[in-house]
């Protein structure tokens, strides 16, 4: 049986001046670390340690609960339908993404709206596009996933009661969930030989079958023919019941669908002022596909392939307030815009002489606004991180709405000169104002942990997803914690074995000191000790 009194009873009064000077030099070093990381990031070190670590270790169980609840509820949601971001759609075609990805919640059960999944409205051609890539790389661009929400879309949207018993409508609804290319392809062309009015098959040819943009136009147009002789049909019996008001808005969708892909294949082929004209009387619309399609956006990056910042100024303004949704396209606009004004003559060096004009402020405040909006962008911008065809629907703020943004908008940012120096200078300045752990936000809702999930579902396996950037610890963190931690141990281990640790230390220098003893014999051997004496009698 171990004594302690007879332990305490040989100690000397040595030991206990080497206990206080070994914790005063660690509370000490502790002491000062504490005051910088407070300095720096305007919070406790240990507070922080404390919370993120200790707590969830010592209430594991109960978080791990809470975690499988969460799980098990956002996995049973499925692809539920989004009222802001999916227009209304019944089918749950832009609704929350299924699965692992679910519509998180916080604590309070209160959902954050930018888990929802949206579509992308710059989304490409499958055909002329899509298919290109896969020819070329034998990869598939998009996920099966991504596909089954463009399916519950277009059905949603291109369908109606209307249609029972309409042989060539039927074909069309289950067109869209094959997932054979060629077979929705040839159920297309079976839907036009019964009817050639079908425009819902024009726009799946045009869509899948087309493999140039100007195939992809042509067949638009003839689509855009048939699409507003049916418009004018149900126009005139819209209000002759629930079905005729259901086909009417069928047919208002169509109208609508196809011109915006019009718009978008002028764009694509160079018709810049025909693009933006089409895409201008598109945003005066207000059926509620509208607030699917996002036509501002393609508004937004036609005006700027112009060089038309005015006109973007203009749309900003209706558009970035505060209760609508935002997105990467906004916020990143926003913050070029200002970066405009003076990303040409900035010099991180000069600004931190001087410090930072208004302008220059403004336009920092507002790389740091987009940068909290979606921390992603700035990878791509900076072509630090590859770049792949965006899927055909995003996630705000995660790496789904991160790629399709970068995508098109990248050469926006390289003609105008400094922007992009400006933007790596500044963008990871944002994660020091936000707040740690992420509780809350500083301008916009905390960063939803849903992203991850939904965002490895929406983007194909070869790309890399990228998360959340975490902070991590500084350098001076990690070696004050050694120091302390190996002081400590000496003080005890020489305590407890003098002789052993003494033999120890001694070898240490031996060993440490070897190689300069070697030197010294080197430079005696080249260098003689009387070379002195010998220049001094010449």
């Amino acid at each position: 049986m171990w004594d302690s009194s007879m332990f305490l009873s040989t100690l000397t009064p040595k030991f206990y001046v080497a206990l206080t000077g070994t914790s005063s030099l660690i509370s000490g070093l502790i002491l000062i670390f504490e005051w910088w990381y407070f300095r720096k990031y305007g919070t406790s070190f240990i507070e922080q340690v404390s919370i993120n670590h200790i707590s969830p270790w010592i209430n594991g169980s109960d978080a791990q609960s809470e975690s499988s609840n969460g799980s098990g509820s956002s996995s049973s949601s499925g692809s539920s339908s989004s009222s802001n971001g999916g227009g209304g759609v019944a089918g749950g075609g832009n609704g929350g993404a299924s699965g692992g990805a679910g519509s998180a919640s916080s604590s309070t059960g209160t959902q954050m709206p930018e888990c929802k999944v949206w579509r992308n409205p710059l989304n490409l051609f499958r055909g002329a596009e899509y298919q290109r890539f896969f020819w070329v790389t034998n990869k598939e661009p998009l996920t099966y996933y991504d596909m089954n929400l463009s399916a519950q879309d277009h059905q949603t949207f291109f369908t109606c009661e209307g249609d029972a018993r309409k042989e060539e409508y039927e074909i069309m609804q289950t067109a869209w969930r094959e997932r054979n290319p060629m077979q929705r392809i040839k159920s297309a062309n079976s839907a036009l030989e019964l009817n050639a009015e079908c425009a819902p098959a024009y726009i799946l040819l045009a869509e899948e079958e087309a493999m140039t943009i100007m195939e992809a136009e042509k067949i638009l147009k003839t689509a855009l023919k048939v699409a507003e002789i049916n418009y004018r049909k149900s126009q005139a019996t819209q209000h002759q019941g629930a079905i005729a008001d259901g086909m009417h808005r069928r047919d208002t969708n169509v109208l609508i669908y196809i011109k915006r892909r019009l718009a978008m294949c002028a764009r694509k082929l160079g018709k810049l002022k025909e693009a933006t004209k089409m895409f201008r009387d598109l945003t005066k619309e207000i059926p509620s596909i509208m607030s699917v399609l996002n036509i501002h956006e393609n508004l937004i990056e036609t005006l700027l392939e112009m060089q038309a910042y005015a006109d973007c100024h203009a749309i900003l303004a209706k558009y970035d307030d505060i209760s609508l949704p935002k997105s990467a396209t906004i916020c990143y606009t926003a913050a070029l815009l200002k970066a405009r004004a003076v990303a040409d003559k900035f010099s991180p060096d000069i600004a931190s002489k001087r410090g930072l004009s208004p302008a220059e402020m403004s336009a920092v405040e507002a790389i740091h606004r987009a940068v909290e909006f979606n921390p992603h962008v700035p990878k791509y911008l900076l072509e630090t991180k590859r770049l792949i065809l965006p899927p055909e629907h995003i996630l705000k703020r995660g790496d789904s709405e991160a790629l399709a943004y970068a995508f098109f908008h990248l050469k926006h940012w390289k003609q105008v000169e400094g922007a992009l120096n400006l933007l790596h200078c500044t963008w990871e300045g944002t994660f020091r104002m936000l707040p740690y752990p992420l509780e809350r936000g500083h301008l916009f809702y905390p960063y939803p942990t849903c992203t991850e999930c939904a965002d490895r579902e929406l983007l194909p396996a070869f790309h890399e997803v990228s998360v959340y950037p975490k902070k991590e610890l500084p350098f001076f963190i990690l070696f004050t914690a050694g120091l302390c931690s190996i002081t400590a141990l000496l003080a005890l281990a020489t305590h407890q074995y003098p002789e052993p640790m003494g033999h120890l230390a001694q070898t240490v220098l031996t060993w440490i000191s070897y190689p300069f003893q070697l030197l010294k014999e080197r430079i005696e051997a080249f260098w003689p000790c009387n070379l002195l004496q010998q220049l001094s009698r010449v």
